[in-house]
């Protein structure tokens, strides 16, 4: 029997390990996942790459785990922000690497990784330092930059509800970057707000399909 069901949120994210690479969804605060988040931050991992929209805000969820300096290098699209300032003071300070992508290529870059697509052009950066070293193109008389797909060892996501095979429906702009997060990492964990029977969920209505996610732990769950 598939059940995807994980018994806390310490079990479910136990196997991140230093150096990995991790996708955390949300849009700011919408769509966080802030348990899961805080679950890493007592695990320890160490010398992560995180790939999010922004560098975190305040001093909890990224931020906390920017503030514990489990962070080596950030790809996101907005690292400042006015309450960015725990990701300001490491990259003045230089103990932070930072990865800026314009936020239309971060989530092209990484539907890309989840639909095997080797890599596109865009013409968002042309012409920029974003898009210095990379190759350009002219196509059809416009000028573009090539950019790679961003893969994740592991992507901590946050849904409304998910069942036992890890189908997963959102709460309005809170699906934001969950799902294609999901197809681009090879371990995906959705933290949920409520775990449903198998078959309550409307067929027409799931955005993120079980194939694409590995664990599912309800907010809440701890050891």
């Amino acid at each position: 029997m598939i059940n995807k069901i994980c018994t806390s949120l310490q079990a479910a994210v136990s196997d991140i390990h230093d150096g990995a690479t991790v996708m955390i969804g949300g849009f700011g605060n919408a769509g966080m996942p802030s348990a899961l988040i805080d679950a890493l931050l007592e695990q320890g991992a160490r010398d992560l790459t995180i790939v999010n929209n922004n560098a975190g805000n305040g001093e909890t969820g990224l931020a906390a785990l920017l503030k514990a300096r489990r962070v080596r290098k950030i790809i996101c699209s907005f690292p400042r922000q006015v309450d960015s300032q725990v990701f300001d003071a490491l990259y003045r300070a230089g103990d932070i690497e930072l990865e800026l992508t314009p936020q239309g290529n971060l989530a092209e870059r990484i539907r890309a990784a989840g639909a095997g697509i080797g890599g596109f052009f865009s013409p968002t950066g042309y012409g920029t330092q974003l898009a210095e070293g990379k190759e350009t193109r002219v196509i059809d008389g416009r000028n573009y930059v090539f950019e790679t797909p961003i893969h994740a060892d592991f992507a901590l996501i946050k849904a409304l509800r998910g069942d036992r095979w890890g189908n997963l429906v959102y709460r309005k702009a809170a699906r934001n970057f969950g799902p294609v997060m999901a197809m681009a990492a090879k371990c995906t964990i959705a933290q949920v707000a409520e775990v449903v029977e198998l078959g309550e969920l409307d067929p027409e209505a799931i955005i993120t399909p079980g194939i694409f996610v590995q664990r599912v732990v309800q907010e809440g769950k701890t050891a």
